[in-house]
């Protein structure tokens, strides 16, 4: 969501409306973004990535699965999810640095949130075990007039996995008037 709204900041006359799921968007202390972020520090996280990570990565999956998509079960889809390819170094690397870059840019955006002129479409599970629906999502929609907010009962942080057809709904709020979507949508 960071990475939408950014863009919708920097390039208004290219995004004709938001979409934002379980964003992210004011800092908080976030200790498992601190631990998450290690294996994108130079030297001792190429030495992490390379040997522990990827083991604690795959003994850990089942109760990251169980945390995003809670209290929703995780999907039978995801059973042939290839996480061999999630837990490769390069990967950790990328999720790791996304990790360390998370808060500081919500830092960054600060009071930029006003600035957004297009239609935004917020929606969040209510039961978000990641990321506070209230928090967040709700604050956001505080921030922008042209935003709506919906915060969808027993959904966890894998909206668009769990409650695909309130996400839909979503990208239709903030369709242009013709009835095709806007030119950038962001999920």
């Amino acid at each position: 969501c960071l990475v939408a709204v950014a863009l919708a900041r920097k390039y208004p006359d290219l995004v004709g409306g938001l979409v934002l799921a379980s964003g992210y968007y004011f800092p908080t202390a976030r200790p498992d973004v601190a631990g998450m972020a290690v294996p994108a520090v130079p030297v001792v996280g190429d030495a992490i990535r390379y040997t522990i990570s990827p083991v604690l990565s795959r003994l850990a999956w089942p109760l990251l699965m169980r945390t995003i998509f809670g209290p929703q079960p995780v999907p039978e889809k995801f059973a042939g999810f290839p996480k061999a390819m999630a837990v490769r170094p390069s990967q950790l690397r990328a999720s790791a640095a996304e990790s360390a870059l998370m808060v500081p840019e919500a830092l960054a955006a600060g009071d930029s949130y006003r600035q957004l002129s297009m239609p935004v479409s917020i929606i969040a599970g209510a039961d978000d075990r990641l990321v506070d629906a209230q928090d967040q999502s709700a604050r956001l929609h505080g921030e922008i007039p042209q935003s709506s907010f919906h915060r969808v009962p027993s959904a966890g942080h894998m909206i668009h996995q769990t409650a695909t057809e309130a996400v839909m709904n979503a990208i239709e709020k903030v369709a242009l008037p013709n009835g095709h979507a806007a030119r950038a949508e962001a999920v």
